[in-house]
This record gives C-alpha cells, sequence and structure tokens, in this order.
C-alpha cells in the first residue's frame, strides 16, 4: 500500500496564517499591476509546500491474531473427588475448539499448589498484563471457586472473563477451624483454644446441624470430647504438661451423610504450644564454705529465669559455741518449712559439699526421695565428705544416687575426660574444647581430688576422672532425675587453672538437664518443617544406632524413614511431603 503523508515542520495553524499572507500578497500585487507576481505567488506556494513535509508512505497491512487466556486451577482443592479428571476433559475440549477458530492463539496458564492459598486472582492479573489489550478476545478460568486473593482479580478487563466451575452440585464438607489457639502458655496453667466446626456447600439434611464429636489430646494423652454444634465458637481448656514442644491434636469423627464430604484431611488439626516455667525455682544447700561454694550461686543467679534460695551451713548443732542462739547473727536453717511443706515448690534441689551432720533427720531425707520420685531433680556436687562417714549415701537419700562411694578418695590431678555416653549425652556432647578421644590436641585444665565411686544399675557415666573413674553421673529415678558429680573443683576451671574448661556451660547443663529442659533430652524426636513443605527429622538418642522413623500421615498413609549418623548421638534425614495438608503432626513414632 502506497500513500501520501505529510510530516509538517511548523505547526498546521502557522502554516496556514503563512498561505493566507502569501495569498493577500499576491491578490494586491495583481490589482496594483505589479510585473511578477504570478512568479512571487509560486515562490510562496513552494515554501509552504516544503514546510508543510511532503512524504511518500508505502508498507504492508497484516491484521494480528486474536489471544484466549486458558487459567488451569491445579490448586489441592482440584485433586478432590473427580475434580481433576473434570478439568483435564474441560481443558481437552476448550483446546482444540480454541485451536479450530481462524487466527485465534491460546495462551494456558497453570497454577499449582502456594503456600498462601489458591492465587487465582494474581495469576488472571499477571495473565492479562503480559498480552496487549486489543488483541485479548476472552479470559476462561477452570477452578472450583476456592480462591484466596480475590481482592487481585481486575475491576475491569478488555475482554470478556468466564468462569467455569468444577465439582457437583451436591458437593458438600464439614470442616476445623481453629480460630485462636495460644503460642506459649506456661506449665500446669490452662489456656483456651477457641475453635469452631464450619459446614460448606449442600449439607445433607442428616447431617445439617447435628452437633460434631470434637477429640482432644495432649501429646498423645487422654482425650477429651466434647460435642460442638456447626456455625458456633467453642473454647476447649488444655494444660501444657511439660516444657517445650506440647502437640495438641484436634479432629471430629467424620458425618455420616449421602453423598459423603469431599475430604476427611481438614476434619484435624495440630497445634503446637510451647510450654515454659514462670520461674525456675533452685534450693541451694552448701555444707560448708568452700573455695568453689560461689561458683554455683553465681551461675544461677545469672540466670534471670531462676528464683534461687541459696543457705550456707556456718554452724552445725554439735559445734561448741557458748555464743547464745538468740544472739547470733545467722540465720536458722528452716529445715521443716523447706523439706517438708514446701519442698515441691522448687524444681531442683543441689547438695553442695553437704556433709550428714543431724541438721536433716532421716524422715526429711526419706520426703526428699519421695520429691524425686514425684518428679523433682536432685544434684550433688561432693567433696572428700562423700568418702567418709558424713556421706549422703549413708542417709536415706543413698537409695536413689547413681553411684555408691567406695571410700576411697583420689587427691592427684587428673584429667576430665568424656566417656562414650558423653560424647553422645547432651548434657557433656560437644562441650567447648573437650580433649579428642585418643588425647590428642586440646584439653580442659586438670582438677586436684575426687572421690571414687560405682555408678548404680542404669546409670550413665558421662565423664571419668583420675584412673578412668565415674566422675559425672546421671540417673533417672522413678518420674526424677538425680545428678552426682564426686568432686568439688570445678572452680579451678574458673579460674584458668592450667587453661580452665568450659565451667559454666557444664554446670547449666547440668541443671537445666536435672530440671528436664528439652533441648537437653537424651532420647527425643524431632520434626522441622522447613519451605516447600520439606521435613528434618532428627533423632537425639544414647543408642549407637537406630532404627527407621514411621512417619503417619492424616489420613492414614505410612512411610518408614531411614535415619544417617548426623554427629555424636544425632540421627537424621530429610523427607519431602507429598502436599499441603499431608505433613505429619506429633504422628511420628521411632523404633530403637
Amino acid at each position: 500500500m502506497t500513500r501520501l503523508g505529510f510530516d509538517p515542520l511548523l505547526p498546521w495553524p502557522l502554516i496556514g496564517a503563512l498561505a493566507v499572507v502569501a495569498l493577500l500578497a499576491a491578490l494586491w500585487s495583481l490589482w496594483r499591476g505589479l510585473r511578477g507576481w504570478s512568479w512571487r505567488g509560486l515562490a510562496a506556494t513552494a515554501a509552504l509546500a516544503a514546510l508543510s513535509g511532503p512524504v511518500i508512505e508505502a508498507g504492508v497491512r497484516a491484521g494480528l491474531s486474536d489471544i484466549v487466556i486458558l487459567l488451569d486451577d491445579r490448586s489441592a482443592s482440584q485433586s478432590l473427588s473427580d475434580r481433576s479428571a473434570q478439568t483435564d476433559a474441560a481443558v481437552t475440549e476448550l483446546t482444540r475448539s480454541i485451536e479450530a477458530l481462524p487466527n485465534t492463539e491460546l495462551r494456558r496458564v497453570s497454577l499449582g499448589n502456594d503456600a498462601n492459598g489458591t492465587l487465582l486472582g494474581g495469576a488472571m492479573t499477571r495473565a492479562m498484563a503480559a498480552e496487549p489489550d486489543a488483541r485479548i478476545a476472552g479470559v476462561i478460568a477452570l477452578t472450583d471457586g476456592r480462591l484466596h486473593d480475590p481482592a487481585m482479580i481486575p475491576a475491569t478487563a478488555p475482554a470478556p472473563v468466564h468462569i467455569l466451575l468444577t465439582g457437583a452440585p451436591d458437593d458438600w464438607d464439614r470442616r476445623l477451624v481453629i480460630e485462636e489457639a495460644p503460642a506459649f502458655g506456661l506449665i500446669g496453667q490452662p489456656l483456651t483454644i477457641r475453635l469452631s466446626i464450619e459446614d460448606q456447600g449442600a449439607v445433607p439434611p442428616s447431617v445439617a446441624g447435628l452437633p460434631a464429636t470434637v477429640r482432644l489430646s495432649v501429646d498423645g494423652g487422654e482425650e477429651q470430647v466434647a460435642q460442638i454444634p456447626p456455625g458456633l465458637p467453642f473454647e476447649l481448656s488444655v494444660i501444657p504438661e511439660h516444657a517445650g514442644q506440647n502437640v495438641i491434636s484436634i479432629g471430629f469423627d467424620a458425618p455420616e451423610g449421602q453423598p459423603p464430604e469431599l475430604t476427611t484431611r481438614n476434619n484435624s488439626a495440630a497445634i503446637q504450644i510451647e510450654g515454659v516455667r514462670d520461674r525456675l525455682r533452685v534450693l541451694l544447700v552448701s555444707g560448708e564454705p568452700h573455695a568453689g561454694e560461689r561458683t554455683w550461686r553465681n551461675l544461677l543467679k545469672s540466670d534471670a529465669n531462676v528464683d534461687l534460695i541459696h543457705f550456707t551451713i556456718l554452724r552445725s548443732p554439735d559445734d561448741s559455741d557458748p555464743v547464745p542462739v538468740d544472739e547470733m547473727s545467722l540465720i536458722a536453717f528452716p529445715t521443716r518449712e523447706l523439706f517438708m511443706e514446701r519442698i515441691r515448690d522448687f524444681d531442683l534441689i543441689i547438695f553442695d559439699r553437704y556433709s550428714v551432720r543431724g541438721i536433716l533427720p532421716p524422715e526429711y531425707f526419706a520426703n526428699i526421695v519421695s520429691y524425686v520420685e514425684e518428679g523433682g531433680a536432685v544434684l550433688v556436687a561432693a567433696g572428700p565428705e562423700m568418702a567418709g562417714i558424713e556421706s549422703l549415701n549413708l542417709s536415706p537419700l543413698g537409695a536413689i544416687l547413681p553411684g555408691r562411694p567406695t571410700g576411697r578418695l583420689f587427691e592427684q590431678p587428673f584429667l576430665p575426660q568424656l566417656t562414650e555416653e558423653g560424647r553422645r549425652h547432651p548434657v557433656t556432647a560437644a562441650l567447648p574444647g573437650a580433649p579428642a578421644e585418643d588425647g590428642s590436641g586440646d584439653h580442659w585444665g586438670r582438677w586436684l581430688r575426687m572421690a571414687q565411686m560405682e555408678p548404680v544399675a542404669g546409670a550413665q557415666v558421662v565423664m571419668s576422672g583420675a584412673e578412668d573413674q565415674p566422675l559425672l553421673v546421671l540417673n533417672r529415678v522413678g518420674r526424677g532425675r538425680v545428678a552426682l558429680l564426686s568432686t568439688d573443683q570445678v572452680w579451678l576451671w574458673g579460674r584458668g587453672f592450667e587453661g580452665g574448661g568450659p565451667q559454666l556451660e557444664l554446670l547449666r547443663r547440668i541443671a537445666h538437664w536435672s530440671m528436664k529442659e528439652p533441648e537437653l533430652e537424651e532420647e527425643v524426636l524431632l520434626a522441622d518443617i522447613g519451605r516447600d513443605f520439606g521435613v528434618t527429622v532428627t533423632r537425639r538418642s544414647m543408642l549407637p544406632q537406630t532404627g527407621a522413623v514411621t512417619i503417619t500421615g492424616p489420613e492414614g498413609y505410612r512411610h518408614e524413614l531411614a535415619l544417617a549418623p548426623d554427629g555424636p548421638g544425632r540421627f537424621s534425614a530429610e523427607w519431602q511431603a507429598p502436599g499441603e495438608g499431608s505433613i505429619p503432626c506429633a504422628r511420628a513414632r521411632f523404633r530403637a
């Protein structure tokens, strides 16, 4: 196609004004009879023609094709019932019909799972923005109507937008909705979880309005059962029983109706509540003043979460002192109040170089034994008295001590070493500067004294000292825990003797293990959920080898996951969940 066009050098109004002036000048010259008026007129015409910028345009014009955008929703809800087959059939038929149209192109956009739900509106906006508005002939969305970004749907579109819904008119579902759940809670204090039951779709008359039987359990324990009508908020009370992760499992029995509900995946949920102590209450009893007495005090006072009560026995009942008791400035040791009336207020009792000298009668020690068996904790940091006749082992408390003194006292320098169990136990594993198994490399400073003891059956020896004798022994008694450190020389590390050692870290771990802090549990199974539904399963164990982990999904499927060594006492593996809603929560079990 060829045509004449113009590209003026000046605006058209200005060129028009110049043309009028030239015409008036030519007419005036003609009226006056001046010679050459015609040549002046031709020159003005040529100048005006040049200013108008005449051009000859030559080109080829062709029509552009229309574009049809097809949005294909493949989110998790589209896999319910026969919706996936319906979508496949619709995509096949639409593709065939659109491709048969003349001058028409198909743009297909598949929408998959997203952590934020079905983002259909955003996908539609991006698909239309990628094409020229004049070429878009229509937009077709294949979906079940469940989307989580309705605000992203464009208010206007350059072409008609069609929605094809999958499913059936009688589809329905009943789901559990967790409206409010705390992330943290004090141990032993009730917490409230607010939930509701929601009916969606064409609920059968036999199910509509009927209450759901909701079951709640903490860490797989005894179930609470409640009848909750649909559509009304309901509050359930739970109590975290221990520090760390408390897993609350909530679910309801699937309703019986025809046709059955679309899915049972949303009939249950798992909530993780971190149990925390209000304050850790520790009772520290020092049998006598000594160089390392302040070590325990400084450690426990440095922790803002610890309430410490510390007594140092300066005067025993058999001391000969003529000063009347009412004239002494010493505080009387409130033995009955501490060890009989308020003993269960404490999370940990520490005996630091305590000698049995008649201050605590046998019934008080027997009450301490009961306190441990019911879940309490005792830590004994012993000195030379442990090898003598004033040893705690000769009191009723000896029945729960993890080691039996032989009466021998080593008064010689020795290097604390980790035992094979100690390299796996979280109390001593990976302590900074730990000596290598062959004794090479860096090592801690030496200690100068320890008592010999024989560990009881089932106790764990995590550190050894002189002549490879047990130095730190841990044990569980009933529901409680007992730790025994057969030396009073830990303070040498704090003073930097021969390079020192991780004094505060070791004592902190011993104390927190005794108080059942979850990060120091030696037998524990952890599952961390990462991005893209990846799960890292970690097991800590004192066993040299461990078996596979059985993963049970919300719909009953089972998967065996082998664990590989990941350091002393640690085994781990990666597992990819098949999709959203398929990640097991607190349903993994391990086999030794």
